[in-house]
Protein backbone atom coordinates (compact mmCIF):
# COMPACT_ATOMS: atom_id res chain seq x y z
CA UNK A 1 0.00 0.00 0.00
CA UNK A 2 1.19 3.59 -0.98
CA UNK A 3 2.01 5.42 2.07
CA UNK A 4 1.36 8.89 4.56
CA UNK A 5 2.71 10.32 7.50
CA UNK A 6 1.43 11.11 10.46
CA UNK A 7 3.95 13.23 12.05
CA UNK A 8 7.08 10.99 11.89
CA UNK A 9 5.96 7.70 11.27
CA UNK A 10 4.96 6.38 7.52
CA UNK A 11 1.51 4.73 7.65
CA UNK A 12 -0.27 3.16 5.06
CA UNK A 13 -2.46 5.55 3.21
CA UNK A 14 -5.64 3.99 4.29
CA UNK A 15 -6.08 3.13 8.01
CA UNK A 16 -8.87 1.29 9.70
CA UNK A 17 -11.44 2.50 12.37
CA UNK A 18 -12.06 0.18 14.71
CA UNK A 19 -15.16 1.37 16.27
CA UNK A 20 -17.84 -0.23 14.55
CA UNK A 21 -16.19 -3.59 16.21
CA UNK A 22 -16.99 -2.85 19.38
CA UNK A 23 -20.23 -0.22 19.35
CA UNK A 24 -24.00 -1.47 18.57
CA UNK A 25 -24.59 -4.29 16.36
CA UNK A 26 -20.98 -5.47 16.89
CA UNK A 27 -19.47 -8.89 15.40
CA UNK A 28 -18.56 -11.79 17.32
CA UNK A 29 -14.77 -11.38 18.50
CA UNK A 30 -13.79 -14.26 15.81
CA UNK A 31 -14.89 -11.91 13.08
CA UNK A 32 -13.85 -8.73 14.58
CA UNK A 33 -10.15 -9.98 15.32
CA UNK A 34 -10.22 -11.87 11.53
CA UNK A 35 -11.18 -7.82 10.18
CA UNK A 36 -8.63 -6.52 11.88
CA UNK A 37 -5.90 -9.44 10.97
CA UNK A 38 -7.35 -8.77 7.20
CA UNK A 39 -6.64 -4.76 7.31
CA UNK A 40 -2.78 -5.69 8.38
CA UNK A 41 -2.35 -8.26 5.51
CA UNK A 42 -3.70 -5.53 3.40
CA UNK A 43 -1.36 -2.79 4.17
CA UNK A 44 -3.12 -1.09 6.69
CA UNK A 45 -0.59 -0.05 9.61
CA UNK A 46 -2.99 2.73 11.46
CA UNK A 47 -5.61 1.85 13.53
CA UNK A 48 -7.79 3.97 15.08
CA UNK A 49 -9.69 3.22 18.54
CA UNK A 50 -10.74 5.39 22.00
CA UNK A 51 -11.19 4.28 24.80
CA UNK A 52 -15.37 5.09 24.70
CA UNK A 53 -16.13 2.76 21.85
CA UNK A 54 -17.61 0.43 23.54
CA UNK A 55 -21.47 -1.05 23.61
CA UNK A 56 -22.50 -1.82 27.41
CA UNK A 57 -22.04 0.58 30.76
CA UNK A 58 -19.02 -0.90 32.39
CA UNK A 59 -16.92 -2.48 29.49
CA UNK A 60 -15.22 0.75 28.45
CA UNK A 61 -12.26 -1.71 27.32
CA UNK A 62 -13.93 -3.35 25.08
CA UNK A 63 -12.30 -2.15 21.59
CA UNK A 64 -8.82 -1.24 22.82
CA UNK A 65 -8.84 -4.88 24.49
CA UNK A 66 -9.86 -6.30 21.35
CA UNK A 67 -7.20 -4.55 18.97
CA UNK A 68 -4.50 -5.60 21.52
CA UNK A 69 -5.91 -8.94 21.63
CA UNK A 70 -5.84 -8.98 17.49
CA UNK A 71 -2.17 -8.20 17.35
CA UNK A 72 -0.67 -10.10 19.69
CA UNK A 73 1.73 -12.00 17.68
CA UNK A 74 0.55 -11.41 14.69
CA UNK A 75 4.03 -10.41 11.89
CA UNK A 76 2.54 -7.26 11.27
CA UNK A 77 1.97 -5.43 14.30
CA UNK A 78 5.41 -4.29 14.76
CA UNK A 79 4.68 -1.60 11.87
CA UNK A 80 1.45 -0.95 13.64
CA UNK A 81 0.24 2.95 14.94
CA UNK A 82 -2.49 2.79 17.49
CA UNK A 83 -4.14 6.10 17.43
CA UNK A 84 -6.69 5.97 20.60
CA UNK A 85 -8.54 8.63 22.21
CA UNK A 86 -9.45 10.58 25.82
CA UNK A 87 -12.06 12.67 26.70
CA UNK A 88 -15.98 11.11 25.98
CA UNK A 89 -17.62 8.74 27.76
CA UNK A 90 -20.57 5.88 27.24
CA UNK A 91 -22.98 5.52 29.83
CA UNK A 92 -24.82 2.50 28.24
CA UNK A 93 -27.80 3.85 26.75
CA UNK A 94 -26.59 5.11 23.49
CA UNK A 95 -25.38 8.40 24.27
CA UNK A 96 -22.18 10.32 23.99
CA UNK A 97 -20.65 12.70 27.23
CA UNK A 98 -17.76 14.89 27.06
CA UNK A 99 -15.27 14.61 29.84
CA UNK A 100 -11.70 16.11 29.01
CA UNK A 101 -10.73 17.77 32.39
CA UNK A 102 -6.97 17.51 33.07
CA UNK A 103 -7.60 14.78 35.85
CA UNK A 104 -9.96 12.52 33.23
CA UNK A 105 -6.99 12.48 30.67
CA UNK A 106 -4.49 11.74 33.10
CA UNK A 107 -6.30 8.68 34.32
CA UNK A 108 -7.65 7.89 30.99
CA UNK A 109 -4.39 7.88 29.84
CA UNK A 110 -3.00 5.38 31.95
CA UNK A 111 -6.09 2.82 31.34
CA UNK A 112 -5.25 3.14 27.78
CA UNK A 113 -1.57 2.17 28.01
CA UNK A 114 -2.57 -0.78 30.33
CA UNK A 115 -5.07 -1.82 27.51
CA UNK A 116 -2.66 -1.64 25.15
CA UNK A 117 -0.04 -3.16 26.52
CA UNK A 118 2.08 -0.55 25.58
CA UNK A 119 4.73 1.70 27.09
CA UNK A 120 4.26 5.09 25.51
CA UNK A 121 0.87 5.67 23.16
CA UNK A 122 1.45 6.00 19.26
CA UNK A 123 -0.91 8.96 18.89
CA UNK A 124 -3.64 9.78 21.09
CA UNK A 125 -5.81 12.40 20.62
CA UNK A 126 -8.61 14.65 22.65
CA UNK A 127 -11.70 13.29 21.28
CA UNK A 128 -13.96 16.29 21.57
CA UNK A 129 -13.60 19.78 22.95
CA UNK A 130 -15.19 21.34 26.04
CA UNK A 131 -14.98 24.94 25.16
CA UNK A 132 -15.15 25.43 28.97
CA UNK A 133 -11.93 24.35 29.62
CA UNK A 134 -10.48 23.73 25.86
CA UNK A 135 -6.97 25.14 26.41
CA UNK A 136 -6.79 23.25 29.72
CA UNK A 137 -7.29 19.58 27.97
CA UNK A 138 -5.06 20.52 25.53
CA UNK A 139 -2.53 21.62 28.32
CA UNK A 140 -3.32 18.24 29.85
CA UNK A 141 -2.31 16.39 26.67
CA UNK A 142 1.08 18.23 26.20
CA UNK A 143 1.71 16.80 29.82
CA UNK A 144 1.22 13.34 28.45
CA UNK A 145 3.21 13.42 25.91
CA UNK A 146 6.42 15.30 28.03
CA UNK A 147 6.09 12.88 30.58
CA UNK A 148 6.80 10.09 27.81
CA UNK A 149 3.49 8.37 27.93
CA UNK A 150 2.34 9.42 24.42
CA UNK A 151 4.59 9.78 21.14
CA UNK A 152 2.20 12.28 19.27
CA UNK A 153 -0.88 14.48 19.84
CA UNK A 154 -4.01 14.72 18.20
CA UNK A 155 -7.25 16.66 18.35
CA UNK A 156 -10.41 15.62 17.36
CA UNK A 157 -13.80 17.69 16.56
CA UNK A 158 -12.36 20.72 16.40
CA UNK A 159 -13.04 24.57 14.97
CA UNK A 160 -10.32 26.10 13.10
CA UNK A 161 -9.61 28.51 15.93
CA UNK A 162 -9.60 25.95 18.33
CA UNK A 163 -7.07 23.76 15.92
CA UNK A 164 -4.91 26.81 16.14
CA UNK A 165 -5.07 27.28 19.95
CA UNK A 166 -3.94 23.70 20.08
CA UNK A 167 -1.60 24.18 17.77
CA UNK A 168 -0.07 27.00 19.74
CA UNK A 169 0.38 24.80 23.33
CA UNK A 170 1.38 21.56 21.65
CA UNK A 171 3.86 23.09 18.97
CA UNK A 172 5.43 20.29 17.25
CA UNK A 173 3.78 17.96 19.70
CA UNK A 174 0.00 18.22 17.34
CA UNK A 175 0.61 16.15 14.46
CA UNK A 176 -3.14 15.14 13.38
CA UNK A 177 -6.62 16.17 13.88
CA UNK A 178 -9.70 13.78 13.51
CA UNK A 179 -12.76 15.23 12.15
CA UNK A 180 -15.77 14.59 10.36
CA UNK A 181 -15.67 15.00 6.43
CA UNK A 182 -17.22 12.71 3.59
CA UNK A 183 -19.04 13.33 0.16
CA UNK A 184 -22.44 14.10 2.09
CA UNK A 185 -20.40 16.71 4.96
CA UNK A 186 -17.58 18.66 3.96
CA UNK A 187 -17.85 21.54 6.16
CA UNK A 188 -14.59 20.44 7.55
CA UNK A 189 -12.65 21.59 4.62
CA UNK A 190 -11.33 24.75 6.38
CA UNK A 191 -9.85 22.49 9.03
CA UNK A 192 -8.55 20.15 6.37
CA UNK A 193 -7.27 23.20 4.55
CA UNK A 194 -5.16 24.55 7.92
CA UNK A 195 -4.16 20.50 8.30
CA UNK A 196 -2.80 20.94 4.80
CA UNK A 197 -0.96 24.08 5.20
CA UNK A 198 0.91 23.31 8.76
CA UNK A 199 1.35 19.67 7.39
CA UNK A 200 -0.61 17.89 10.01
CA UNK A 201 -2.61 14.84 9.30
CA UNK A 202 -6.19 14.93 8.09
CA UNK A 203 -8.20 11.82 9.47
CA UNK A 204 -11.53 12.27 8.11
CA UNK A 205 -14.12 9.77 10.38
CA UNK A 206 -17.38 8.72 8.74
CA UNK A 207 -15.34 9.02 5.16
CA UNK A 208 -17.82 7.02 3.53
CA UNK A 209 -20.92 9.42 4.82
CA UNK A 210 -23.42 9.69 2.26
CA UNK A 211 -22.24 6.78 0.14
CA UNK A 212 -22.88 4.16 2.85
CA UNK A 213 -24.18 4.81 6.29
CA UNK A 214 -22.12 5.61 9.22
CA UNK A 215 -21.86 3.31 12.36
CA UNK A 216 -21.63 6.75 15.04
CA UNK A 217 -24.72 8.54 12.95
CA UNK A 218 -27.92 5.96 12.27
CA UNK A 219 -27.14 2.87 11.31
CA UNK A 220 -30.60 2.04 9.83
CA UNK A 221 -30.62 5.45 8.06
CA UNK A 222 -30.75 5.63 3.85
CA UNK A 223 -27.71 6.06 1.74
CA UNK A 224 -27.71 8.19 -1.61
CA UNK A 225 -27.99 6.15 -4.92
CA UNK A 226 -27.11 6.87 -8.44
CA UNK A 227 -24.51 9.72 -7.19
CA UNK A 228 -21.57 11.18 -9.10
CA UNK A 229 -19.41 8.22 -6.83
CA UNK A 230 -21.54 5.60 -8.38
CA UNK A 231 -20.81 6.37 -11.84
CA UNK A 232 -17.51 6.70 -11.15
CA UNK A 233 -17.04 3.42 -9.94
CA UNK A 234 -19.00 1.72 -12.39
CA UNK A 235 -16.54 2.87 -15.44
CA UNK A 236 -13.57 1.96 -12.87
CA UNK A 237 -15.56 -1.57 -11.99
CA UNK A 238 -14.96 -1.04 -8.34
CA UNK A 239 -17.53 -0.08 -5.62
CA UNK A 240 -18.70 3.42 -4.94
CA UNK A 241 -16.69 2.72 -1.35
CA UNK A 242 -13.89 2.60 -2.60
CA UNK A 243 -14.09 5.42 -5.30
CA UNK A 244 -14.92 7.76 -1.84
CA UNK A 245 -11.85 7.33 0.00
CA UNK A 246 -9.54 7.66 -3.43
CA UNK A 247 -11.32 11.30 -3.43
CA UNK A 248 -10.44 11.49 -0.22
CA UNK A 249 -6.77 10.64 -0.60
CA UNK A 250 -6.56 13.30 -3.80
CA UNK A 251 -8.02 16.10 -1.29
CA UNK A 252 -4.66 16.57 0.42
CA UNK A 253 -1.51 14.93 0.67
CA UNK A 254 -1.63 14.96 4.37
CA UNK A 255 -5.56 13.22 4.33
CA UNK A 256 -5.59 9.80 5.76
CA UNK A 257 -8.88 8.07 5.75
CA UNK A 258 -10.02 5.84 8.65
CA UNK A 259 -12.81 4.04 7.03
CA UNK A 260 -14.91 1.50 9.28
CA UNK A 261 -15.13 -1.94 8.99
CA UNK A 262 -16.54 -5.36 10.51
CA UNK A 263 -15.82 -8.07 7.86
CA UNK A 264 -13.16 -8.77 6.26
CA UNK A 265 -14.18 -7.98 3.06
CA UNK A 266 -14.73 -4.30 3.93
CA UNK A 267 -11.64 -3.43 4.89
CA UNK A 268 -9.84 -5.33 1.90
CA UNK A 269 -12.06 -3.61 -0.32
CA UNK A 270 -11.28 -0.54 1.56
CA UNK A 271 -7.82 -1.01 1.23
CA UNK A 272 -7.74 -0.89 -2.19
CA UNK A 273 -8.74 2.92 -2.67
CA UNK A 274 -4.87 3.62 -1.92
CA UNK A 275 -3.89 1.94 -5.40
CA UNK A 276 -7.01 3.55 -7.30
CA UNK A 277 -6.03 6.46 -9.19
CA UNK A 278 -8.92 9.06 -10.40
CA UNK A 279 -8.14 11.07 -13.51
CA UNK A 280 -8.77 14.62 -13.25
CA UNK A 281 -12.16 14.50 -15.41
CA UNK A 282 -13.41 12.20 -12.14
CA UNK A 283 -11.80 14.47 -9.47
CA UNK A 284 -14.06 17.56 -11.01
CA UNK A 285 -17.25 15.30 -11.15
CA UNK A 286 -16.89 14.41 -7.57
CA UNK A 287 -15.68 17.50 -6.38
CA UNK A 288 -18.79 19.03 -7.81
CA UNK A 289 -21.10 16.22 -6.47
CA UNK A 290 -23.99 17.10 -4.18
CA UNK A 291 -25.30 14.31 -1.93
CA UNK A 292 -28.76 14.13 -1.39
CA UNK A 293 -29.75 11.71 1.21
CA UNK A 294 -33.16 9.54 1.18
CA UNK A 295 -35.69 11.19 3.45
Amino acid sequence: MRSRAIGNVPVGAIGLGAMPLSIEGRPAEDRAIATIHAALDAGVTLIDTADSYHWYAGEASHNEELIAKALAGHPGAAEVLVATKGGRGRPGDGSWTVTATPEHLRRACDASLRRLGVEAIGLYQLHKPDPEIWTDSVGAVRELVDAGKVRMAGVSNVTVDQLRQAREILGDRLVAVQNQYSPAVRDGEPVLRLCHDLGLAFLPWSPLGGISRSSLDDPCGPASTGTAFHAVAAEHGVSPQRVCLAWLLARSPVVVPIPGASRPATIRDSAAAADLLLDLADLARLDAAELVIPA
